[in-house]
């Protein structure tokens, strides 16, 4: 079903999820740009990535497909040769999963206590719990070593010779690519799912509400 049928469906739940979402893959793209200029390349600042807003970050077109079918994605513009150091590309790559990670460690958090605070609040609780989950699937996918993806980035500083040179490599990590997002989506999601349904329950059983 298209995302959008969903949210007639829900509109509430829906327009909330949207915003969690969208936050998300701003603050991932923001970390971005501030880890580029702290390693001393200020090309994203400098075309003002440094900012939540989505109209940035991820632009027009991003933002009609995720209305349409749940599917967003954003970008920043980072130089290398600017960099300090050999290890700042790796880094600044992964500070956008990061990113990610940490905020499904605190909506994670928040679900358990809204469960174990305000049982009664099923709405917030869900919300909380699905926004959770999407950070968690931002952290998977964008740490898979795939062309495109950070995880390529970060898996060529610990392997350079096998993001360079090797075009038979990149082009079957394109199709790999194309492959998950069309057909093994859906199982990136249930991993993301699984995981976070785990850490929520030990919140719960560290706060005695399990």
């Amino acid at each position: 079903m298209l995302y959008i049928a969903r949210f007639a469906e829900d509109w509430r739940f829906y327009s909330a999820l949207s915003l969690g979402v969208i936050f998300s893959i701003c603050l991932h793209e923001f970390c971005h740009a501030l880890a580029a200029l702290r390693q001393g390349d200020p090309t994203a600042a400098d075309r003002g990535h440094l900012t939540l807003n989505p109209l940035k970050q991820m632009g027009w077109w991003s933002l009609v497909m995720f209305a349409l079918v749940g599917i967003a994605w954003g970008r920043v513009p980072v130089n290398p040769a600017r960099m300090r150091r050999a290890w700042s590309p790796a880094w600044v790559a992964a500070a956008g999963p990061l990113a990610n990670f940490l905020l499904f460690l605190l909506f994670s958090i928040g679900t358990a206590l809204v469960w174990c605070l305000m049982p009664e609040q099923r709405f917030a609780v869900s919300v909380l719990l699905h926004i959770a989950v999407m950070n968690m699937v931002l952290f998977i996918l964008n740490f898979l070593p795939l062309p495109g993806l950070d995880g390529w980035t970060v898996l060529g500083y610990f392997a350079p010779r096998l993001t360079q040179a090797n075009s038979e490599l990149v082009n079957g990590s394109f199709l790999v690519l194309l492959l998950l997002l069309f057909s093994g989506f859906r199982y990136v999601v249930m991993a993301g799912s699984f995981c976070t349904l785990k850490v929520v329950e030990f919140w719960l059983m560290l706060g005695g509400g399990a």
